[in-house]
């Protein structure tokens, strides 16, 4: 069983393995966005700080695109879904943040976490098919013929959700006042 915290998130594993203390930490994270986004209408959604143009909702959708960019697209080398096969990325790189303010804010939060629920699912297969465990290869490699393994994707999701739930404190506090951790 794993102990969470008042917020409902999963508390990271204190002497976990490595596969757990990441996952853990991954969970973390998903649960803290979770938290600075519930509860919050389209305009709560919508709130920027500063000269800034992020918003909860931006957030929501760029880390729905990251979770189905690393884990589907690059872990296991698969086409991309829907909608991210659809947009000219092109015409703009940063769609997944634009158009988020025109979507339903429970849609959108649904939508993250389908993506999320996805990946989990994404994930175990990759550990259940391989004896490489976290040092199974991507699927896809780079540009630069470098092909990231499985904690390397690990960790770098980590550190994803962590830097935009900073955003996401000052985000939410802009929004309605709530403040924590």
């Amino acid at each position: 069983m794993t102990d969470t915290d008042e917020h409902g998130r999963p508390e990271p594993p204190v002497a976990g393995d490595e596969t757990a203390t990441l996952l853990g930490y991954l969970e973390f994270h998903r649960a803290t966005l979770a938290w600075k986004c519930a509860d919050l209408d389209a305009a709560g959604l919508a709130t920027t700080v500063g000269a800034s143009a992020m918003t909860l909702g931006g957030l929501l959708k760029h880390l729905a695109y990251v979770e189905d960019n690393w884990f589907s697209w690059s872990l296991h080398g698969r086409e991309r879904s829907a909608p991210w096969n659809t947009v000219d990325w092109k015409a703009d790189p940063d769609w997944d943040w634009h158009s988020a303010a025109e979507d339903d804010p429970d849609e959108l939060r649904e939508f993250w976490a389908e993506s999320v629920r996805r990946s989990r699912t994404l994930v175990d297969e990759a550990l259940a098919s391989s004896d490489a465990g976290l040092d199974r290869l991507a699927g896809r490699g780079w540009s630069d013929g470098q092909t990231p393994s499985l904690r390397w994707i690990l960790v770098h999701m980590v550190e994803e959700y962590a830097r935009h739930n900073g955003h996401a404190d000052l985000l939410r506090e802009a929004a309605d006042g709530a403040t924590g951790e």
